[in-house]
């Protein structure tokens, strides 16, 4: 009875999946992968109450990789024959780096807080396209990365006595993350996505053991289930906003993924009792409002 009503349910969602505009499935799995997103770094920041932030960027790399491992059982040796070792190599540390400096801000910061840190990556696309892409900026694109960066500024508060070195490393975390995307979409041009994502994850499993290894604690067995949640949470997460993506028009999914501060906001004051004082506030209105007009004016130009 219970595998009967199981499967009715799955049956109607996938009659109502199908419904949809295309526009509405976008919308439908961006939503759904934002909420997935948002929860894991949830249960993250509540395992780094008691596990380090290191150990928690290898479980969450490990079981990513392990879970990738079946789209790969016709041809096991596909991965190695790529022709952009060095691209895979490099787009790996970046992500690595990216992911120390997410989990760290989310064990270390207001869960909204750190989340939007995540979203300072289209602020550094500016100063990326003009030290390494030969084009031209408009200037406008760049006063408005200059005031998205016064909303980091505000975060870290500077040469005052509530200093938070956290949001420094959030807004490099931020560098790492649009490095990868720069990176990501060279290797587009050559990789199939599923050999993009077996080498990042297999190169952040790779960068996280040494780190994971020196401030090691051995979870205990409540600690578990919630290590493989978090992994499975982040790469489902991560699956369905990709799909969606592909689904819908960008103008409109872009602003939605920013619904994960509102997400983090609510569960951060009912679940932690974190509230966001006034520069969190200013500086986090400044970050979502100038990234959000760089992805919207960049998908314009385009």
């Amino acid at each position: 009875m219970k595998d009967f009503g199981a499967s009715l349910s799955l049956l109607f969602l996938t009659r109502w999946f199908d419904a949809l505009s295309p526009n509405g499935r976008g919308v439908a799995l961006v939503s759904t992968g934002s909420m997935m997103l948002v929860v894991m770094a949830a249960l993250s920041k509540f395992a780094g109450q008691s596990l380090p932030a290191f150990e928690l960027v290898f479980f969450r790399a490990l079981i990513g990789f392990i879970l990738l491992l079946p789209l790969f059982w016709r041809d096991p040796l596909e991965p190695f024959r790529t022709k952009r070792p060095f691209t895979h190599l490099f787009r790996g540390m970046m992500g690595s780096a990216g992911n120390f400096a997410m989990f760290w801000t989310i064990t270390h910061m207001l869960l909204a807080d750190s989340m939007a840190l995540q979203f300072s990556r289209p602020l550094w696309t500016i100063p990326l396209a003009l030290l390494f892409l030969p084009e031209r900026v408009p200037m406008r694109r760049i006063i408005i990365s200059i005031v998205g960066f016064a909303g980091v500024w505000m975060y870290a508060r500077p040469f005052t006595e509530g200093f938070d070195p956290n949001a420094l490393v959030g807004a490099c975390g931020g560098l790492c993350a649009a490095m990868v995307f720069v990176t990501v979409k060279r290797l587009s041009a050559t990789e199939p996505t599923r050999i993009i994502m077996f080498y990042y994850s297999f190169y952040n499993v790779l960068f996280a053991i040494v780190p994971a290894w020196w401030v090691w604690v051995t979870p205990d067995l409540s600690e578990w289930p919630l290590l493989l949640l978090i992994g499975v949470l982040g790469i489902a997460g991560q699956s369905l906003m990709t799909r969606g993506v592909q689904y819908g028009d960008m103008t409109l999914l872009a602003p939605l993924d920013y619904t994960r501060i509102i997400y983090s906001s609510l569960i951060g004051y009912f679940i932690f009792g974190e509230l966001p004082g006034f520069w969190s506030v200013g500086g986090m209105a400044l970050i979502v409002a100038s990234s959000i007009y760089l992805v919207l004016s960049e998908k314009k130009k385009h």
